[in-house]
């Protein structure tokens, strides 16, 4: 697919990290796998990808963390 950022080039496969948020709720996820713009850096993650990852945030906010790193698929 082309970014749809800067419209430069045909997106790849690749890792990027992931911020949640929310009030005093902060949370970065590492190795998400996404496709992701050589020219501009832009990523994109599938729906299956992203339903993970909001779950994965909706998760570790319910346990009461504040701030916290993990990897994708912990």
């Amino acid at each position: 697919m082309k970014c749809v950022i800067c419209t430069l080039s045909e997106t790849v496969d690749g890792l990027t990290s992931i911020t949640f948020e929310r009030g005093e709720f902060r949370l970065v996820i590492n190795n998400v796998p996404a496709r992701v713009c050589p020219s501009c850096g832009e990523s994109y993650v599938g729906e299956d990808v992203a339903l993970r990852l909001l779950n994965d945030a909706e998760n570790v906010s319910s346990q009461g963390v504040i701030e916290d790193i993990i990897e994708y698929g912990q």
